[in-house]
C-alpha cells in the first residue's frame, strides 16, 4: 500500500512515477493490438505462423523510456470498413439484378433468358466457395447473400416470362419450397457459409400455407397448414445446427403458431353447435400439442412460456366445444373446470419441471380469469343492500332478494357463486398440498390461504341471494359465517398471518353486508347487532394481536351505537332525544378506558367513542336545547377522560370548549337578547378559581386558569353585538376588552391577551364596518385591486422583516404562561 504523501513534493513524485507507469502500459498494450491484427492478416492468407520482427508474447517495456505509440489504423483500414465496403457492393449488385430483371429481361429472347439465368447464378453461387479457399470468408457471405437474392429473382423471372399464366399463389407454393430445399443444400454443401440455413428456414414458412390458400382450402385448413409448418420449424430449432438457424426457427415456429392459434380461436368463438365447435376445437388441441412438445426440449424460460400457452390452448379448445351446451352465462364455468382439469399435470413425473410450473401457470391464469369475469356481479350482490338504508324496517321479506333487488343488483343464475366456490376449492386444494410438502406458511402458501378465504367469504352471501334463501336463513347462515371468520382471524399459530387478517377483513365484510340485510326488520335489527357485538366483543377480549383486537374493539361500539339507535328509533322518541340515549354508547365506552387504562385497549374505545359523540350532536343538531345538553354531556365525558394524565391536555382543553359551547348554544336556543346577565357571573367565578390557582401553581397555563372563565361571556356576547343596533355594547364589550387585553400585556399572560385582543379587534371591525362600505362604495373599481397590489409589494419588499417580526412575536407568546 503507497504511504499518503506529506509534502507537495512527495506527491508530486508520486505523480511523475503514476504517469510513467501509465504510458508504459499503454505501449505495451498497443504493441500487444498489432501483433493481434498481423496474426490475424497471417492466418487469413495460409496457416498461422508469427509475423517477422513481432514477438509471439507480451514484451516488457522499458520502465523509464516507454516505447513510442502505434498510430491507430486509419480510416479505410480494419475489418469494420471492410464489412461496409462488402455490404455496399451486395447492395449495388443486387439493385443491378433488379432492374436487369425488370427491365432487361423482355428484350432478350428464350435462349439469351435461359444462358443469363443459368450463368449469372451458377457464378453467384460458385464464387463463395472460391473466396472462402482464399480465405476471403467476408467476402463470401456478401457474394452468398446475393446469390440467394438471385435466386429469388430468378423464380420470380421464371414466373413471369415463361409461366405467366400459372396461379400465383401456387407457384409461390412451389417456389419456396424450391427455394428452401436448394438453399439446404447449398447451405449443407458449402459448410462455412452462415447465411443459407437461415434463408432456407424462412422460406420453409410459406410452402404449405401458400398451398393451402391455392387449394382454396378453409380458413381451418389454413390454421392446420400453419401449425404443420410451426411443428417443422420446432423440429429445426431442436435439431439444427448452429445458433442463427434455431433462433430463426423458433421465431418462424413463434410466428406461425400464433397464427393457427389465432384462427383457432375465431372460428370457436363463432361457432353455433357443437360440430362447428369440434373443428376449431381440434385444432385449438394441436395448437397445445405443437407448444407442448417446443416446451419439452426448450430452455428454462422458454419451457415455462410454452406449458403455459398450451395449457390456455387446450382449456381454449376444450371449453370452445363444451360452452356451446350451456348458456353463455355458464361459459365462465366450463372454461373454470377445464382449467382445473390441467392440475393433475403436476403430478407427472416424467413431465419437465418448467412445463409442469407453466401448466399450472395457465390453470391459474384460467381461474383468475373467471373471477374477473365474475367480480363485478359478486361485488353488486353485496353492496346491494345498502338501498335498504332509504328506508329501514320496511318488514320481514319472505326471501333475501327482495332486500336486494331493489337495487337491481342480484345476479340471474348460480354461476357466480359456483366460480367463486370452485376457485376456492383449488386454492384450499394448492394450499394443502403445499403445507404437506412442508412449505413455510408464507409466499404462495399464504397466498393460496388467504384467497381461499377471500373467495368463501364472498361465495357464501352470493349465493343465498341468488338462490333467494329464507330471510331468517339467510342472517343465520351470514352471521356463522363471520364467526368462523373471527375463529379463523384468532387461529394466527395455526394458519398463516395473511390468512387470519385475509379472514379478519371478511369477517368485517360479511359483517356489514348482513346488518345492512338484517336493517328490513326491526327485530332482525336488534338479533344480527347484538350477537355481531358479542362477537367482536368476544374476539377483543381472546385475540393477541392489537390490529385485530382495535378493529374488533372500534366494531363493538358500532354495534352498540346502531342498537342505541334502533332503541331510539322503537320508542319514537325523535333524533334529538335518541342523541342523549346514544350517548351512553361513548359513556360506557370511556368508563371502561378508565377501568383498564391499557393503550392497545384504551385508544381503540376513545375512537368509537368520539365516533358516537358525533352521531349523537348529528341527531341533535336539530333542536337548540338538546344539543346543548349533547354538548354539555359530550364535555362531561371529555372532562372524565382528562382525569388519565397522559390525556389531561388535550382532553382538558375539549372539555372546556365543550361545556362554553354548550353555554352559548343555550343562550342562542332560549331566545337570551342580553347574554352576559348569565355568563358575567359564571365568568367572574370562574376566574376568581383560575386566580387562585395561579396562586397556588404559578406553573399553571393562563388558557386552562382564565380561558374557560373569558370565553364564556366573550363568546355569547360578539354574535350578540353584530345583532345589536345600539351603542351601549360596543363600547362596554370594547372596554372590556381593551382592559383583558392590557392585563394580559402587562401580566404577560397568553390567553387572556390573545382573547382580549381577538374580541377588541372585531368590535373595532364592527364599528368601523358602516364608514368603510362607505369608503369603498365612494372609491372608483381600480382602487381595490391597485391597494391589494401596493399592500402585496410592500410586503413582498419588506418580507424579511416581517418574517423576523413574525418570529419574535411567536418567541414572545410562546414565553407567556
Amino acid at each position: 500500500m503507497t504511504p499518503l504523501p506529506s509534502s507537495p513534493a512527495e506527491e508530486l513524485a508520486l505523480l511523475e512515477r503514476e504517469l510513467i507507469w501509465l504510458d508504459t502500459r499503454r505501449a505495451q498494450l498497443l504493441r500487444r493490438r498489432a501483433w493481434l491484427k498481423a496474426a490475424l492478416r497471417a492466418q487469413s492468407g495460409r496457416g498461422w505462423q508469427p509475423p517477422p520482427g513481432v514477438p509471439g508474447g507480451w514484451a516488457p517495456a522499458p520502465a523509464a523510456h516507454p516505447a513510442p505509440a502505434v498510430p491507430p489504423p486509419s480510416a479505410t483500414g480494419g475489418p469494420g470498413a471492410q464489412h461496409v465496403l462488402l455490404i455496399l457492393g451486395g447492395l449495388l449488385l443486387a439493385v443491378a439484378a433488379i432492374a436487369f430483371t425488370l427491365f432487361s429481361w423482355g428484350e432478350l429472347g428464350i435462349a439469351g433468358r435461359a444462358v443469363v439465368l443459368a450463368g449469372v447464378t451458377a457464378a453467384a453461387l460458385g464464387a463463395p466457395v472460391l473466396l472462402l479457399r482464399r480465405g476471403l470468408r467476408a467476402t463470401a457471405e456478401a457474394v452468398g447473400a446475393v446469390a440467394l437474392l438471385l435466386t429469388v429473382l430468378d423464380a420470380y423471372a421464371l414466373h413471369a416470362a415463361v409461366l405467366p399464366g400459372a396461379d400465383g399463389a401456387g407457384y409461390a407454393a412451389f417456389a419456396s419450397g424450391a427455394l428452401a430445399a436448394g438453399w439446404t443444400a447449398y447451405g449443407a454443401g458449402v459448410g462455412r457459409l452462415r447465411l443459407p440455413l437461415p434463408a432456407a428456414v424462412v422460406a420453409g414458412q410459406f410452402p404449405l400455407v401458400l398451398g393451402a390458400w391455392a387449394a382454396g382450402g378453409s380458413v381451418l385448413v389454413i390454421g392446420w397448414a400453419l401449425l404443420v409448418t410451426a411443428a417443422g420449424s420446432v423440429v429445426v430449432a431442436v435439431r439444427g445446427p448452429g445458433l442463427a438457424v434455431r433462433a430463426t426457427a423458433w421465431s418462424g415456429a413463434g410466428v406461425t403458431w400464433a397464427g393457427g392459434l389465432l384462427i383457432g380461436l375465431g372460428e370457436s368463438v363463432s361457432a353455433g353447435g357443437p360440430l362447428d365447435a369440434a373443428g376449431p376445437g381440434a385444432l385449438l388441441l394441436g395448437a397445445a400439442a405443437v407448444a407442448l412438445t417446443a416446451a419439452w426440449r426448450a430452455p428454462r424460460e422458454m419451457a415455462v412460456t410454452g406449458g403455459v400457452v398450451a395449457g390456455l390452448a387446450a382449456v381454449a379448445g376444450v371449453g370452445g366445444v363444451l360452452r356451446t351446451e350451456v348458456p353463455w352465462s355458464w361459459a365462465v364455468v366450463v372454461h373454470l373446470l377445464c382449467g382445473a382439469a390441467l392440475a393433475p399435470v403436476a403430478r407427472i413425473a416424467v413431465v419437465p419441471r418448467p412445463v409442469r410450473g407453466g401448466v399450472l401457470g395457465a390453470a391459474a391464469g384460467v381461474a383468475g380469469l373467471a373471477v374477473l369475469a365474475v367480480l363485478p356481479s359478486a361485488a353488486a350482490t353485496l353492496l346491494g343492500p345498502a338501498a335498504v338504508l332509504t328506508g329501514p324496517w320496511a318488514g320481514a321479506p319472505g326471501g333475501v332478494r327482495e332486500v336486494v333487488a331493489g337495487a337491481g343488483a342480484w345476479p340471474d343464475d348460480l354461476s357466480v357463486p359456483v366460480v367463486l366456490l370452485v376457485v376456492a376449492v383449488l386454492l384450499g386444494a394448492v394450499y394443502g398440498s403445499l403445507a404437506q410438502e412442508g412449505r413455510a406458511p408464507a409466499g404462495r402458501t399464504a397466498a393460496a390461504g388467504a384467497g381461499a378465504v377471500g373467495l368463501v367469504s364472498a361465495a357464501v352471501p352470493v349465493l343465498l341471494v341468488t338462490a333467494d334463501a329464507p330471510y331468517a336463513a339467510a342472517l343465520a347462515v351470514n352471521l356463522l359465517l363471520v364467526a368462523g371468520l373471527l375463529g379463523a382471524a384468532l387461529a394466527v399459530r395455526r394458519v398463516p398471518a395473511a390468512a387470519g387478517a385475509t379472514a379478519l377483513w371478511c369477517a368485517v365484510a360479511v359483517a356489514a353486508h348482513t346488518g345492512l340485510l338484517a336493517l328490513a326488520a326491526e327485530p332482525a335489527t336488534y338479533a344480527v347487532f347484538g350477537l355481531l357485538l358479542v362477537l367482536f366483543a368476544a374476539v377483543a377480549a381472546r385475540s393477541e394481536e392489537v390490529v385485530t383486537r382495535s378493529l374488533s374493539l372500534v366494531l363493538c361500539v358500532v354495534c352498540a351505537l346502531v342498537v342505541a339507535v334502533a332503541a331510539g328509533a322503537s320508542l319514537e322518541l325523535g333524533a334529538p332525544r335518541t342523541a342523549v340515549l346514544v350517548l351512553t354508547v361513548p359513556a360506557a365506552a370511556v368508563v371502561l378506558g378508565l377501568w383498564l387504562r391499557t393503550p392497545a385497549v384504551v385508544v381503540p374505545l376513545e375512537a368509537g367513542a368520539g365516533s358516537g359523540a358525533l352521531v349523537a350532536l348529528g341527531l341533535a343538531a336539530t333542536d337548540g336545547a338538546y344539543l346543548s345538553l349533547v354538548l354539555a354531556l359530550c364535555g362531561v365525558l371529555a372532562a372524565a377522560t382528562a382525569v388519565r394524565p397522559e390525556r389531561r391536555p388535550g382532553a382538558g382543553y375539549l372539555a372546556a370548549g365543550l361545556l362554553a359551547l354548550a353555554t352559548w348554544v343555550r343562550l342562542v336556543s332560549a331566545g337570551v337578547t342580553h347574554p352576559e346577565a348569565y355568563t358575567l357571573p359564571v365568568s367572574v367565578i370562574a376566574c376568581a378559581v383560575g386566580l387562585l390557582r395561579r396562586r397556588t401553581d404559578p406553573e399553571a397555563s393562563s388558557w386552562a386558569a382564565y380561558g374557560p372563565g373569558l370565553g364564556v361571556t366573550l363568546g355569547p356576547s360578539l354574535p350578540a353585538l353584530w345583532s345589536d343596533p345600539h351603542w351601549q355594547r360596543p363600547l362596554l364589550l370594547g372596554a372590556a376588552a381593551l382592559a383583558i387585553t392590557v392585563t394580559g400585556a402587562v401580566r404577560r399572560l397568553q390567553a387572556p391577551l390573545l382573547l382580549g385582543g381577538g374580541t377588541l379587534a372585531l368590535v373595532a371591525l364592527h364599528e368601523l364596518a358602516p364608514h368603510v362600505a362607505q369608503v369603498f362604495d365612494a372609491l372608483p373599481r381600480w382602487s381595490v385591486p391597485a391597494l391589494a397590489g401596493l399592500l402585496l409589494l410592500a410586503l413582498g419588499a419588506t418580507y424579511e422583516q416581517r418574517l423576523r417580526d413574525a418570529r419574535r412575536l411567536r418567541e414572545h407568546l410562546g414565553r407567556m404562561r
